[in-house]
């Protein structure tokens, strides 16, 4: 992509290398030329931007696609500074696979932006909710399509409830009024937004797939959204449905156990979702249908706790903490 710049200077988080862990995150905030926008371009000032597990991963160095150097950062809540007309000024939301991976992304003051992904944030979000959406809606979003959508007769069972995506697949399965289980590896009180009740299960102590089952009739899972992967595959598989979706969106480990002969027999269907592959303008598309639902109060932003908002001098803290499983939502902002 063909970006001019000019001589002024902001700030900007790089990446030059790959890090070698958690411990040790080279991250470094430097001075940078601002791009200016090219053809079909807008240029943005970030306001807000979170901070999401792809990010500290590419930073370590496991998406092979990624660029170095690179500014990282997928997701953005900014304003346009410079482009057509209609658009400058427009307080924007966002965020795609592109961003921070194979091009600059959003964690740094300013970012250029395809014009075709400019989208105008909900109304009655603030700038640093209007940050946070990005990943954790559009892979709740694009899975559940993926899986066929959801019903209000489904049973759906969400795997690593109280993660981001988990959240956000909680608030969209239970406005779709689907009936929603919810299990994380310890006790833990449900952290989403819903919309109807949901119940929260404990794998360490509950048997997970027996209690879906009882309270469905023996029915069990529709749809399983596993946004851990390997921890909960013989749990989650074990509370399919027949017929039954399973949503993948990452794992621990590559190899797992795998029963084919109850997975033919249950008609079950496998589903791997890597919003990598999805771009700034496809994450426009799905925020046009999660805006008015925002709009409406039957979606919730994250909420915002000041503690885990971050300036560029602690991004490596900032980083560090999302992978080390944080419950709130991490920021940045320049």
């Amino acid at each position: 992509m063909n970006i001019q710049v000019d001589a002024k200077i902001a700030r900007a988080l790089r990446v030059m290398e790959k890090s070698p862990d958690l411990d040790n995150l080279k991250i470094d905030v430097v001075d940078v030329a601002v791009p200016r926008p090219g053809p079909g371009q807008v240029l943005v000032e970030i306001v807000a931007a979170g901070v999401n597990p792809s990010d500290v991963k590419a930073s370590l160095g496991h998406m092979p696609h990624a660029v170095w150097p690179r500014t990282p950062g997928r997701d953005f809540g900014g304003i346009v500074r410079e482009g057509p007309s209609s658009m400058v000024g427009m307080e924007i939301w966002g965020g795609g696979g592109e961003l921070g991976i194979t091009q600059d992304g959003s964690h740094a003051k300013w970012m250029v932006l395809d014009q075709k992904a400019v989208r105008a944030k909900p109304a009655n979000f603030t700038m640093q909710e209007a940050g946070s959406i990005g990943v954790p809606f559009i892979t709740a979003f694009e899975g559940l399509r993926e899986a066929g959508g959801v019903q209000p007769t489904d049973v759906v069972l969400v795997c690593g409830g109280n993660g981001k995506v988990g959240q956000a697949v909680i608030q969209l399965a239970t406005m779709a009024g689907a009936k929603v289980f919810a299990v994380e590896y310890n006790e833990q009180p449900l952290l989403a937004h819903t919309n109807a009740p949901v119940e929260m299960l404990n794998s360490a102590k509950d048997d997970v797939a027996a209690i879906v089952r009882e309270k469905t009739g023996g029915h069990g899972a529709d749809i399983v959204f596993n946004t851990v992967g390997s921890p909960y595959f013989e749990i989650a598989n074990n509370a399919m449905a027949k017929q039954a979706r399973q949503v993948f969106i990452s794992t621990f480990d590559r190899a797992v156990p795998f029963d084919i002969f109850n997975f033919f027999r249950g008609r079950h269907k496998y589903i791997g979702i890597d919003t990598l592959a999805l771009s700034s303008v496809e994450g426009a598309r799905i925020f046009d249908k999660l805006k008015p639902k925002f709009e409406e109060g039957k979606l919730k932003p994250f909420p915002i706790n000041p503690a885990t908002v971050y300036g560029f001098a602690d991004a490596a803290k900032a980083y560090a903490s999302v992978l080390r499983g944080t419950p709130e939502r991490v920021l940045l902002v320049p």
